[in-house]
């Protein structure tokens, strides 16, 4: 092998955003199939001539060329895979796309080699691009991504006395991490009350695979709640509030509005 293949490596990459650098460069941060989530320099890609710019937007998987850099490295090459048109096309699902992009990078570092989380992202992306539901789509994304990242909530015991979860209204506890019994959970004052029929989808979803929960349709009355909770979980353990929900339910609201 050659010095310069040694300085260099090809892998397949999902842009999760960039910002502008110097006059005409940009950095970008990536979440790669060979070394997981890096930060990388694309220069000369905001020159009109630029080949490589439109193979680096958000939300596009690429095969890129990288050459070993002394502080990040550097893509000499770009091949787009696939840039998800169908997602692009409908501002919502683009919201989506960027809360999913959020959460992936409040919860990863630049540590290495995740296969499993790569393929949970790109997967996601195209069912955003294609699913009739994504509300669907997001939350089964966010129970894979916290059990990959090794936050999975108990749901199926109390998290306080270990006896099975009933089918009655119980309380979430963050702290602990999952369910408490209607006992145990009045004992917890950070613990959320949860309803039956909330958590049975939120169980449903965690413990089937895609197959099994691709056809669900999250009743209106249940969703919101779900939603809620979910990213209530995330934000304590992020300790930090997400910024891509209020975005999300701004555009919400305005194509209730009828607006464009």
């Amino acid at each position: 092998m050659s010095p310069r293949e040694i300085r260099s490596y090809r892998t397949q990459a999902i842009i999760l955003g960039h910002i502008e650098y110097g006059e005409a460069d940009r950095i970008l941060k990536v979440f790669t199939f060979k070394k997981g989530k890096i930060t990388a320099i694309a220069k000369g890609v905001r020159r009109i001539r630029s080949r490589k710019a439109g193979h680096l937007e958000p939300f596009t998987r690429a095969t890129l060329l990288l050459a070993k850099g002394r502080n990040m490295d550097i893509v000499t090459q770009a091949e787009t895979v696939d840039n998800y048109p169908g997602l692009r096309e409908d501002l919502q699902r683009i919201g989506y796309a960027s809360y999913v992009v959020e959460v992936l990078d409040r919860f990863t570092y630049e540590e290495g080699q995740n296969i499993a989380i790569f393929r949970l992202l790109a997967n996601t992306l195209k069912r955003l691009e294609t699913h009739p539901n994504p509300v669907t789509v997001i939350h089964y994304y966010e129970l894979r991504l916290l059990d990959l990242v090794g936050f999975r909530p108990q749901l199926f015991e109390c998290v306080d006395c270990g006896k099975p979860i009933q089918a009655e209204d119980q309380f979430f506890s963050p702290l602990a991490g999952g369910v408490a019994c209607p006992h145990c959970g009045k004992a917890r004052p950070e613990a959320w009350p949860i309803g039956v029929d909330t958590l049975r989808y939120f169980r449903h979803l965690q413990r089937s695979n895609w197959e099994q929960v691709e056809g669900i349709v999250i009743p209106e009355a249940i969703e919101p709640v779900l939603a809620d909770l979910i990213q209530r979980y995330v934000s304590y353990i992020l300790e930090r509030k997400l910024n891509t929900p209020n975005f999300i339910r701004e555009i919400q609201r305005n194509n209730n509005n009828g607006e464009i």
